[in-house]
């Protein structure tokens, strides 16, 4: 095919004309000059790099079709809208549209009304359409997300193999192929694999300075992530969690806490999916709950935070999600919540697979997103090392380990106990073993495998008592780190000497390692842990025996110490309140709260309100009360058009406790339409009843409104109306 002189073509007018740019980024201008001269191309650019215009612009300059392979259907969607709204003739084809529409757009191909056609791999390959491309004039093959090709890249596609063939039939045709994110064995297979010849290869940085990274333990993830976003009131992110349930369950909560949020999954139809991302796209839903599926080519530019709620499977795809933030240039923050439980759990996923080299590639990055999220190296300088680049700065100023660093120890003993096992179970059993067995033996357990193996005799049996298991498993992980260790990714995954390890076992070696992130661990707490109002403890106690008396149980089958204290600590004002305290289910609620609630109003209108600042003892604030899971059940059928009779008699409860999850609702910030529940003359009467007596005199207003008004109903006024106001 024709080739233009590269240097004679002027490229700004059209950039400015169609793309609204005075100038190019980093590297665009070299690679659509080398690709207008003809020349295979590979491109590496960060998200946000701009690498779309790369085989955008050259379409426009040129005369001919570019086609553009590309693996998901929001994408081409999202592409293709923005051209053509900056007035540029482009289309895609794939299974979201109607036969008609497919017809119809065929037709323009023929007749050579576009110069850009999105399309996916699978339909790209079909024998009837590639007849149809040899004569709609191709001047491009433009594969994006090119990493898909690689079985090593983060998304490996087996149907991106196929796209080999398209180098005998368009043999004049330059190819360019693009990623965001590959390693250095990454790009060798897409260059391999796509057949380019004498490709012009650019890389750009893969620092994005804009962002921010940070890993946290993951203890309460829901909390952890709620407590981020409302302290962001006017932000929007995407949550990517590992499973659907994950991203659904996640998304429904938010909905709860007042947070718009929607799910995206694979398990959604593509319609769901389509609506999901527009209400995104369009700043109606400020958050997405979404499994990887979510995200690649998506150009929202004001996306400003990124949470990964579980581990992410490998560090190509970890960075290439965080990636999604701040693409405008603007800040972006990127959480990741780690436990080392995720690993295990993705383990278990990675032994399912049938192909022993899939679940040997995934161990290896496992291991590598493991190392990374508990390293206490510069984030960036990890990420960047990953892809083969070097970052010198001695800090990045943007990472929780630049920000605040962990604090190290002396872990020379440590090292030398664990270096010391790993050698003496292999020197003993003629094999080497995996990380958790090391740990189990130097904690001195009593498994099957230590006595089958006789490793209770060994020297190091027993003699890290000093450490949990947690923590060994942290010290060993940090040794493979640290390189004195080794760990094969095969199933039966082992950890071997390497020759550091050796020698600093010979030498004893001064080892430095780093305290991990720890995950606060749940305690049994005792009564006398939680300090209280004395006072009001010992009136509780008598409320509970007085009631237990009456049904002849023991007083802790109404309630334990520890509830009673929580009581006496928390003082719960309202039913929202009191569902929350240790032991309060929805039976004990509906049948004990109303009396406990009374005794803690009582006393706090002859005595003060003390504040407690033990820490043994607290909880997150929250800016209001949650509702619980049976609650939102309970809301979602009430939306749904059915009355609370209807409501209690398909889940097998009373009406009362129906009326307690509307209630739990109005507290927690859901807006509720009274009017299904108290006619608008009845309102009115509630109204004038509380202005007389006050919203806290609640037996006052019901004395006054007489028997035709429910307690229950007073009290969803009430709370509905203190939510106006606040509002």
């Amino acid at each position: 095919m024709p080739v233009m002189p590269a240097k004679a073509v002027r490229l700004l007018p059209a950039l400015k004309q169609y793309f609204g740019f005075t100038s190019f980024r980093p590297l665009q201008e070299e690679i659509i000059r080398d690709s207008l001269a003809g020349r295979d191309v590979f491109a590496l650019l960060p998200t946000g790099g701009g690498k779309s215009l790369c085989f955008q612009l050259p379409a426009l300059v040129r005369e001919g079709l570019t086609v553009v392979v590309s693996p998901l259907i929001a994408l081409m969607k999202d592409q293709v809208d923005a051209l053509q709204a900056s007035g540029i003739a482009a289309t895609f084809l794939n299974s979201s549209l109607a036969a008609g529409e497919s017809r119809a757009r065929l037709r323009g191909l023929h007749n050579g009304e576009y110069r850009l056609l999105y399309v996916a791999p699978e339909r790209l390959m079909l024998s009837g359409f590639l007849s149809d491309l040899q004569r709609w004039g191709v001047n491009l093959i433009a594969v994006d997300e090119a990493h898909c090709i690689s079985e090593w890249g983060h998304d490996f596609r087996p149907e991106y193999r196929q796209l080999a063939e398209m180098r005998a039939l368009f043999p004049g045709v330059p190819m360019m192929a693009l990623t965001a994110t590959a390693t250095g064995r990454v790009r060798k297979d897409i260059i391999e694999h796509l057949k380019l010849r004498e490709p012009a290869c650019y890389v750009a940085s893969f620092n994005r300075p804009n962002l921010t990274y940070r890993v946290l333990a993951r203890a309460k993830p829901y909390e952890q992530a709620l407590e981020f976003i409302r302290n962001r009131p006017r932000e929007c992110g995407i949550i990517y969690c590992f499973s659907r349930k994950s991203a659904e369950s996640v998304a429904e909560r938010l909905n709860a806490d007042g947070i718009k949020a929607k799910p995206y999954h694979a398990g959604l139809t593509a319609e769901q999916r389509s609506k999901h991302q527009e209400l995104f796209l369009r700043d109606e839903v400020r958050v997405i709950c979404a499994t990887i599926a979510f995200g690649m080519g998506i150009n929202k530019p004001n996306v400003r935070f990124i949470i990964h709620y579980e581990l992410p499977k490998n560090i190509e795809g970890y960075y290439q999600e965080t990636g999604r933030a701040g693409r405008d240039g603007l800040p972006g923050e990127c959480i990741l919540l780690f436990s080392a439980g995720d690993a295990v759990k993705q383990t278990q996923f990675i032994d399912e697979k049938p192909d022993p080299q899939e679940q040997k590639i995934a161990r290896e990055q496992l291991h590598q997103i493991v190392h990374y999220a508990e390293s206490a190296i510069c984030r960036r300088k990890e990420l960047l090392g990953y892809f083969g680049e070097d970052f010198n700065a001695e800090d990045c100023g943007a990472c929780d380990n630049c920000l605040s660093p962990r604090a190290t120890f002396d872990g020379t003993l440590a090292a030398q106990k664990f270096l010391s096992c790993v050698y003496r179970i292999r020197e003993k059993s003629g094999f080497g073993v995996g990380l958790n067995h090391v740990v189990e033996v130097l904690t001195g357990a009593d498994t099957d495998k230590i006595r089958r193996w006789e490793h209770e005799q060994l020297s190091t049996y027993g003699i890290g008592s000093e450490h949990s298991r947690t923590e060994w498993a942290a010290i060993g992980r940090e040794l493979v780190r640290l390189g004195f260790l080794r760990q094969t990714a095969e199933k039966f995954s082992v950890l071997e000497l390497t020759n550091e390890g050796r020698e600093a076992l010979r030498q004893r070696q001064s080892v430095t390692l780093t305290k991990p992130v720890k995950t606060p661990e749940s305690k049994v707490r005792r009564a006398g842990e939680i300090t209280c109002d004395e006072l009001l403890f010992e009136k509780l106690r008598q409320l509970r025996k007085q009631l237990a008396d009456e049904r002849d149980v023991p007083a802790y089958i109404v309630f334990s110490d520890v509830a009673l204290r929580q009581m006496a600590r928390d003082y719960p004002s309202t039913e929202g309140d009191f569902a929350r305290i240790s032991g309060v289910g929805e039976k004990k609620l509906r049948e004990f709260g109303a009396p406990f609630l009374a005794e803690i109003a009582a006393h706090l209108g002859s005595n003060p309100r003390q504040i407690f600042a033990d820490d043994s003892f607290t909880t997150p604030p929250v800016a209001r009360p949650r509702m619980n899971d049976t609650a939102f059940a309970t809301m979602q059928a009430f939306r749904a058009g059915k009355k609370v009779e209807e409501i209690a008699r398909e889940r097998g409860l009373v009406a009362g406790t129906i009326y307690g999850h509307i209630l739990a609702a109005v507290e927690a910030g859901q807006e509720v339409d009274l009017s299904r529940l108290v006619t608008p003359a009845q309102q009115e009467q509630i109204a004038k009843a509380f202005a007389r007596t006050g919203y806290g005199n609640l037996t006052g207003a019901k004395e006054l409104l007489g028997e035709h008004f429910d307690y229950n109903l007073l009290r969803i006024y009430r709370a509905a109306k203190k939510m106006e106001e606040g509002r």
